[in-house]
């Protein structure tokens, strides 16, 4: 009986240091820095599609061979940028994207489709672009800028 209690005991130790271990890995993995250290492409597209907005917040995340930079702005617009400063996703629930980052083929489909309708949120990566809309809708485009998903 006094086995089981000590395994159990033992076993609750091992977890919580595992968990701390964990924890702490994680947390410095995020960390504020200043708008200085974001690199230059991503200081720029904040000067040229937010010029009116200043930066609230800038969190630098890694995550194992990956490293990405995630911008608050004074209007609550989020910016998230890769490594190399390219931007990755731009999300202004409050507000439409500026039109002058969505490619052309892809405002032209949401104008055609939804023309009542703003983009709040576009998200590219190495497959698609996923654009969010004010009305609730989803698209998704592949990298040719031809719609394939519609989600409500």
């Amino acid at each position: 009986m006094k086995t089981k209690k000590a395994i159990g005991s033992l076993v609750m130790v091992v977890a919580s240091v595992l968990a701390l271990g964990i924890f702490s890995a994680t947390a410095d993995n995020h960390k504020t820095i200043p708008t200085t250290q974001l690199p230059a492409s991503s200081q720029q597209f904040i000067k040229t599609y937010f010029p009116k907005e200043t930066v609230s917040l800038v969190m630098e995340e890694r995550d194992f061979l990956e490293t990405s930079y995630n911008v608050v702005l004074s209007n609550g617009a989020k910016i998230e940028f890769h490594k190399n400063g390219e931007w990755k996703e731009v999300d202004c629930r409050h507000g439409a994207v500026p039109s002058a980052i969505v490619p052309a083929q892809i405002a032209s489909k949401v104008m055609d489709l939804y023309p009542d309708a703003a983009i709040v949120e576009i998200d590219k990566d190495s497959r698609d672009y996923e654009v969010k809309l004010s009305n609730g809708w989803e698209l998704t485009f592949d990298l040719q800028f031809t719609l394939v998903k519609i989600d409500d």
